[in-house]
C-alpha cells in the first residue's frame, strides 16, 4: 500500500512539473488545494491508464519498438497522456492536454521526473 501511495505522489509531482513547464497542458481550479486534489485524481487516472492500457499498446507496437529502436515509446507515452486528458474531461476534471506534440513533450517530462522521483522516494511495500 505504501508503494502505491508513493507512486501516486510521484506521478502527481511529475504531472505538476509538466503543467508548470508546458503552457498547453492546463490545470485550472479556484484554489491551490483544489488544484492539488485534481492533480492527485489525475495521477490516479494516469496510473490506471498506464496499468491497464499501456501493456496492451506496447504488445501491439512491439514490431515498431524494434524498428524504431525504442523511440515509439515516446508516442505510446503521449497517447497515454492524451487518453488521461480525455478521461479527465469525461470525469469533469480540470486537466487538459492540447495536441499531440504537447503530449509527446509532456510524456517525456513526466517520464524523466517520475524516474528521478522514484530514485529519491522509498520503494518498499
Amino acid at each position: 500500500m505504501k508503494n502505491f501511495v508513493v507512486k501516486t505522489i510521484a506521478n502527481a509531482g511529475a504531472l505538476g512539473v509538466a503543467v508548470w513547464v508546458l503552457d498547453k497542458i492546463t490545470l485550472t481550479g479556484d484554489s491551490t488545494g483544489k488544484k492539488i486534489g485534481t492533480l492527485i485524481v489525475v495521477a490516479l487516472l494516469f496510473g490506471l491508464v498506464n496499468f491497464l492500457v499501456k501493456p496492451l499498446v506496447q504488445v501491439l507496437t512491439f514490431p515498431l519498438f524494434i524498428l524504431t529502436l525504442g523511440l515509439i515509446t515516446l508516442v505510446v507515452n503521449a497517447l497515454m497522456l492524451l487518453l488521461t486528458s480525455w478521461l479527465a474531461d469525461k470525469f469533469d476534471l480540470s486537466f487538459h492536454v492540447e495536441g499531440f506534440w504537447t503530449a509527446v513533450l509532456g510524456g517525456l517530462i513526466i517520464s524523466i521526473v517520475s524516474w528521478a522521483l522514484h530514485i529519491v522516494l522509498p520503494d518498499e511495500d
